[in-house]
């Protein structure tokens, strides 16, 4: 059986410069700044192999979420406009919704996934989560996965 792999999050000044110049290799790369790995290395002042080294290992806390499909799992009464209400939420933060899948309501309850792409979210995971979880008639908000 593999090893399964484990993730912390550490201040960036308890990093080795090396991890923080991978990390900005990496930006200048995304942002166009840099054409190549060669000339985004040269620029932060480490070398191509260390850049190959730690890429996959290392990224900002920020990424992790942002710029990705994250599916939410909600519980949510049974009544007229609280969907609609939950959906006006995720509009008003800039997530862009992909999929929603709705089970048949039992109980005066239904559950609902939204699975929606983040990365041009104005509002932090957080506070989605926390506005959405607020919302009148929803029992239940939370990631499920992503």
């Amino acid at each position: 059986m593999g090893a399964k792999t484990k993730y912390y999050i550490v201040a960036a000044e308890a990093l080795p410069e090396i991890y923080i110049k991978v990390v900005e290799a990496k930006r200048r790369l995304q942002t166009g700044e840099a054409d190549t790995v060669g000339e985004a290395t040269r620029q932060v002042g480490i070398s191509r192999s260390a850049f190959y080294k730690y890429k996959d290992a290392v990224q900002p806390f920020n990424n992790m979420k942002v710029g990705r499909i994250i599916t939410f799992y909600a519980m949510l009464k049974d009544n007229p406009g609280v969907l609609s209400s939950v959906l006006s939420i995720f509009a008003g933060s800039g997530a862009n919704i992909l999929t929603i899948n709705q089970s048949i309501p039992t109980n005066g309850c239904a559950a609902v996934t939204i699975s929606a792409e983040t990365s041009d979210m104005q509002i932090s995971l957080e506070e989605l989560v926390s506005t959405a979880a607020g919302a009148d008639g929803v029992i239940r908000f939370e990631i499920l996965a992503g």
